[in-house]
C-alpha cells in the first residue's frame, strides 16, 4: 500500500450519526474501497475510524506535495503518478516520504481527536502528560501512530532488491521527519493569567513545515546503489563518497536523506510520468525559463476582481469595495 494517489481519491459515504451497525458496515466499506493488501484491510476492518483516517492521509500528502512543487516542471500532479512509482527517481522518493509522513501525522491527529477507537492521547507515562489530560488538553500520540504504522506497511521483508530497499528507506525518511517535529507545547493557568500551574504536551508540527523540510531532503537527494558489506554479508546502500571516507569503502547515506537509483526525465513534453509544462502559468523574473524548457512563454492581460477600501462596520461587520486592477500572466508555450 502507498499513499501516494495512485488514482483519484475515492468519495466515502458521509459518516453521519447513525447505530453501531450500520457505522461498523459503513467503516468496513470504506475499508473494501481503498487499494490495500489482504493484510492491511483485515487490519483497516479491525480499526474503526482508520479507514477515514486513510483518506485524509491521502488528502493531506497530495496538496502538499502539490504545494510544494507548484513552481517546478513536475508539479505532483495524479497524471502519469502510477509510471513515475514503478521507477526510482527523486520525486519517486518525495512521494514515499511524503505520503508516510501523511499517514504518520494523520493517525496521530486522529487518535488525539477522538477518531480513532483502540487510541486516545498521548499515553506517555511521565506527570506533564498526564497533568494536561487533567486540564482538557491532548497531546498527539505518535507512539501509537508509529508503532501501528510499522504493523501496517509490514516492512519486516527488505529482501535483496535494491528498489525495495530504496522505498523503505524513503518510508522511513518521512516517518522520520515528522518524529523530529514534535515540540512540547505548555500552557499556564492561575489567577488573571498567573502561571502558578503549567501543564506542558506533545503536539506534532504543522504539515506545510513537515511539507518544507522533505522538500529540502529532495533537493539534496543521495543517488544510490547496491553493494554487498562483507563484514555482515548482505547488501547496503551506498552513495558518494564523502571527504571522511576511505575511497575502497563508499558512504552510506544518512537516515535522514533520501535517496533515489537513476536520474528523472525533464518532464517538458507529455510523457507517461507528466503532462509536461506547455499551458503552465510562471514566474517570467523567477522560474519562466526554467519550467519553459526554453521554449519560451506567452503573455497575456486579464481584469482580476478584489476586495478593496475595506471598513469595520458597527458592530459586527466589515464592509468592502469591489476593485478592478490589470494582472499579466505568462504561460509556458507548446
Amino acid at each position: 500500500f502507498s499513499l501516494t494517489g495512485k488514482e483519484a481519491l475515492t468519495h466515502f459515504p458521509s459518516l453521519g450519526p447513525s447505530p453501531g451497525s450500520a457505522q461498523g458496515k459503513v467503516h468496513v466499506k470504506q475499508c473494501d474501497l481503498l487499494k490495500l493488501s489482504r493484510k492491511q484491510k483485515r487490519l483497516c476492518r479491525r480499526e474503526p475510524g482508520l479507514a477515514e483516517t486513510l483518506r485524509d492521509a491521502i488528502r493531506l500528502g497530495i496538496l502538499e506535495c502539490q504545494y510544494q512543487f507548484r513552481s517546478e516542471r513536475w508539479n505532483c500532479s495524479l497524471e502519469g503518478r502510477t509510471s513515475l512509482l514503478k521507477r526510482g527517481f527523486k520525486e519517486t522518493a518525495f512521494l514515499y516520504a511524503v505520503s508516510s509522513a501523511a499517514l504518520t501525522h494523520s493517525l496521530a491527529r486522529a487518535c488525539s481527536a477522538g477518531r480513532m477507537e483502540r487510541c486516545t492521547c498521548d499515553d506517555s507515562p511521565d506527570l506533564e502528560n498526564r497533568k494536561a489530560w487533567q486540564w482538557g488538553v491532548c497531546g498527539d500520540n505518535l507512539k501509537y501512530s508509529t508503532k501501528f504504522l510499522k504493523k501496517f506497511l509490514g516492512q519486516k521483508r527488505i529482501g535483496k532488491d535494491l528498489r525495495a530497499k530504496v522505498d523503505i528507506h524513503n518510508t522511513n525518511v518521512g516517518i522520520k521527519v515528522v518524529k523530529n517535529g514534535l515540540k512540547t507545547t505548555c500552557k499556564c493557568h492561575g489567577v488573571s493569567g498567573s502561571c502558578a500551574v503549567r501543564t506542558c504536551w506533545k503536539q506534532l508540527s504543522p504539515f506545510h513545515e513537515i511539507g518544507r523540510l522533505l522538500k529540502l531532503r529532495y533537493d539534496d537527494a543521495v543517488k544510490v546503489f547496491s553493494t554487498t558489506n562483507d563484514a555482515v554479508g548482505h547488501s547496503e546502500l551506498a552513495g558518494p563518497q564523502r571527504r571522511s571516507h576511505s575511497p575502497k569503502h563508499p558512504a552510506s547515506p544518512r537516515s535522514t536523506d533520501l535517496v533515489y537509483v537513476e536520474d528523472s526525465p525533464s518532464f517538458c513534453r507529455p510523457s507517461k510520468y507528466s503532462l509536461g509544462t506547455a499551458g503552465r502559468t510562471c514566474s517570467r523574473e523567477g522560474n519562466c525559463d526554467s519550467m519553459c524548457c526554453g521554449r519560451g512563454y506567452n503573455t497575456q492581460s486579464r481584469l482580476v476582481t478584489f476586495s478593496c477600501h475595506c471598513q469595520v462596520q458597527w458592530c459586527c461587520y466589515v464592509e468592502c469595495q469591489q476593485c478592478m486592477q490589470e494582472e499579466v500572466v505568462y504561460s509556458c508555450k507548446q
